[in-house]
């Protein structure tokens, strides 16, 4: 639980870092960019060239790794769960470092999350003892691919249900990649390269980037974010407990789902977190 905490500590931080170097960016070019693709792409070429842009992507690198530590020892649930609690992160390090003012809901909110991990700590057991079927590899490769596809086609899109729907397929993809770690148990070439869960960590993780961003560019930050959310986590932990064994300590499964709910409800309450605070994008297209 020490790792996916970390983790989560490490991405919520690094949202708040790339959102400061942003904003010096989008300030240091006001008046200069032009509209469309180029602007945003002269936007984050200065950007990467803040320190703490850089320290942001590092704590990126840093999340990943634990996470994967976590995933290996831990039920997916926990994990699913801990990571979410980083929009928590992101809300309390912005309060200080970019004077972003929480609600009293919110920072209820982040006491609701914090008491869900508490519970999901006391009652996760330990990793699920079960191999994944080459089955279920199959079926998370094909999940990947369905979630590329969507990444292709999603940006197309307008309306209101856009961003959470798009939302929606990168926490599918992000669950995925959740799910492939399990399901990768050799790190030898030979097996690794003829593994279909290598290549369903791949697409998964790529397709949600791309789905996350398309959700971000024009729609709602908090339906984006509420529907990654529920994506990444529910599904997962679905997968975790009735395919690859997780289970919890003896007598204590209510705390466990009690815990996973509470997280969850305190993730989705601070939703608005899911991108650099302060700047919300337009509500839709439609």
């Amino acid at each position: 639980m020490v790792c996916a905490l970390g983790a989560a500590v490490c991405f919520g931080t690094a949202t708040v870092l790339q959102a400061v170097a942003t904003r010096e960016a989008d300030a240091g070019t006001a008046g200069t960019r032009t509209a469309g693709a180029g602007g945003e792409a002269a936007l984050l070429l200065r950007a990467v060239r803040q320190w703490r842009y850089l320290v942001g992507l590092g704590l990126d690198g840093v999340g990943f790794v634990l996470q994967i530590a976590a995933l290996r020892s831990i039920p997916i649930y926990a994990v699913g769960a801990a990571l979410a609690s980083s929009l928590a992160v992101t809300a309390v390090v912005a309060a200080r470092l970019l004077r972003v003012r929480l609600s009293g809901m919110e920072w209820g909110a982040v006491g609701v999350v914090c008491g869900g991990l508490a519970m999901l700590g006391l009652a996760s057991g330990a990793e699920g003892d079960r191999a994944g079927s080459a089955a279920l590899k199959y079926a998370m490769l094909a999940v990947a691919v369905a979630v590329l596809l969507l990444a292709l086609v999603g940006g197309r899109w307008s309306g209101r249900g856009r961003a959470p729907a798009l939302g929606l397929g990168a926490g599918l993809g992000f669950g995925v990649v959740e799910v492939a770690v399990r399901l990768i148990d050799s790190l030898s070439p030979s097996t690794l390269f003829t593994n279909p869960a290598t290549y369903a960590l791949l697409l998964g993780g790529a397709a949600a980037f791309l789905l996350l961003t398309a959700a971000l560019q024009h729609g709602s930050v908090t339906a984006a974010t509420a529907g990654m959310v529920i994506g990444e986590t529910i599904g997962p932990a679905a997968v975790g407990v009735v395919w690859l064994g997780d289970r919890t300590r003896e007598g204590l499964v209510w705390l466990a789902v009690l815990g996973f709910c509470v997280a969850v409800a305190g993730a989705l309450a601070l939703a608005r977190f899911g991108e650099a605070p302060g700047r919300e994008p337009e509500q839709g297209l439609g």
